[in-house]
This record gives C-alpha cells, structure tokens and sequence, in this order.
C-alpha cells in the first residue's frame, strides 16, 4: 500500500506529531546540503552523473589521475561550504534530545560543523586520504600541499581556461587532466585514496554494526534528502520498518523507501526542518 505524499504546509503538522515524544534518528543524503550550494546525485533537476567505481580507481592509473585532477581543484570547494539551516536544526533538536543521532551518507562534513555529535559518516568524508598499502591515513590538506607541488599552475590554468563547476563528491568537473600528475603513499608508495567508500566498495562492518544500533535505539528514523537508490542507506529503513519503527521521508521526489513510510513529503529538508523545530518549542 503506498503512503501519501503530503506537501510541506498539510505534511508539517503531521510530521511534528508523529515526532512528538519520539527518539528521532536522522538519516541524511545529499538533498540535505544543496541549500549549502552542493549539488546531489540524483534530484529531480539533477544531470545525469557518472561517479568513479572503486574498480576503476584502483585498476587504472589513468582513472586515478582523471579522479585527482578534478578532486584537487573540487575538494577546497567543498572545505569552505558552511551549514545551512536544516543542518543547524538538526543540531539544535539533538541539543533538546529530540535526535538521538545523525547517519549520513554525505561525505561534507556539515553535520559536524553545525554542531552535530551523535553522527556516523556512512561513507566517509572528503577530509581524510588513505593509503591502500599501508593503511596510513593523511589530511586532504597535506595531500593537496603535495599535489599543488607537483602541478604548479594547475588550479589556476583550469580556473582561468573554463571555470569550475562542482560534483556532488567534491569533484571539479573538468575534462582535460592527461597532464596531472598523481602523488603516492610517502611511507610505502603506494596506492593514495579518498577516505570515501566508493560505488562497488562496502561500508566497513564496524560502522554499519553501529548505524545498526542507532536505529534499533531509535522510535522513529525521519529520512532527510535521500532517495535511498543505494543499499547502504536503504537497507537501515528496511530494518526499521522490519521492527515496527515508523519511517518518515522528506525528499524532492521519489525514494527506494517509499513503501516503508509512514508519512513523506515531497519538500526541502531546510524548509521542513525549521517549521519542525518550531512546533517542537
């Protein structure tokens, strides 16, 4: 049976009294940081995008220095990208213990740095860097001082030359990288990577048995700007649903969770989530 899907002035009553009284866990995905100027994978006015296979990265010197070229110049887009409203809401109703928690399947940080404590980073964040040899785990900050060594100009030559647009995984979007060059592990030579859990890689186990525990911990999981596409944020509303705890959606269009909901709103996160904090005084 499918839920209705409410708009945001009929769905905020609704959501504010399911909520009520509640342990709320969130569970965010990129539609929650596009009021923060990131753009998200699969929106309604999203384009068609092609994101790196871990696959690729790893089998293919080629795809690793196309991946880097663009991170270098993305990823400090991204570092500077501040909160937005819904991401400092969220923070605040953790303050007041409505939200027991956050998981989120953004790798930008915002979460953290509106204030957030209770938060796991399904896949990872664009700020660490990590060697596949050794394991050692570096800043993104002192990988980009080695990277801007060995590619002096670069940043300003495709700046200057075509502008830069950004890809929702801190990626520039640009198409001429055959001159980067890559850098690799300090330590052992080996294979540098983004502390980020790539398409066709799994979420280490540790941190989903913790997702896990969240949910479980939780009367109500309230899904903020995912469309759940991917099993690494679907499968917690499953289980939620599974047990008997109810499952509210707010997203621009349609979800892989739809079926499991009790209540959706096809509306922005920011938007519903200030008239939420306020019904909740």
């Amino acid at each position: 049976m499918s839920v209705p899907v409410l708009e945001p002035e009929a769905g905020a009553a609704r959501l504010a009294a399911l909520v009520n009284g509640r342990r709320v866990l969130a569970l965010t995905g990129a539609g929650m940081s596009t009021d923060s100027g990131i753009p998200d994978y699969r929106g309604p006015d999203s384009p068609p995008r092609n994101p790196m296979t871990y696959q690729q990265f790893m089998g293919d010197a080629a795809f690793r220095r196309h991946y880097w070229a663009r991170n270098h110049l993305g990823w400090r887009y991204m570092d500077a990208t501040v909160p937005n409203a819904g991401h400092r809401t969220l923070a605040a109703l953790e303050r007041s213990g409505t939200v027991t928690g956050v998981l989120t399947q953004n790798v930008d940080l915002l979460h953290t740095k509106a204030g957030s404590r209770a938060v796991i980073d399904l896949h990872g964040s664009y700020a660490q860097v990590r060697c596949m040899g050794c394991g050692h785990r570096l800043s993104r900050i002192s990988l980009a001082e080695r990277l801007a060594a060995a590619n002096p100009g670069f940043a300003e030559s495709v700046s200057a030359a075509t502008g830069v647009e950004i890809a929702p995984d801190a990626d520039a979007v640009i198409d001429e990288t055959a001159h980067f060059r890559v850098v690799d592990c300090d330590r052992c030579g080996g294979i540098l990577k983004p502390d980020i859990v790539y398409f066709g890689e799994s979420v280490p186990k540790p941190r989903v048995a913790a997702a896990y525990a969240m949910v479980d911990a939780a009367d109500l999981v309230l899904v903020l700007g995912s469309s759940l596409t991917v099993m690494s944020g679907l499968r917690f509303v499953r289980h939620a649903a599974k047990h008997g705890t109810p499952v509210a959606i707010v997203n621009r269009g349609t979800t892989r969770g739809d079926e499991y909901a009790t209540l959706k709103l096809d509306a922005g996160c920011s938007q519903v989530l200030t008239t939420l904090a306020d019904g909740c005084r």
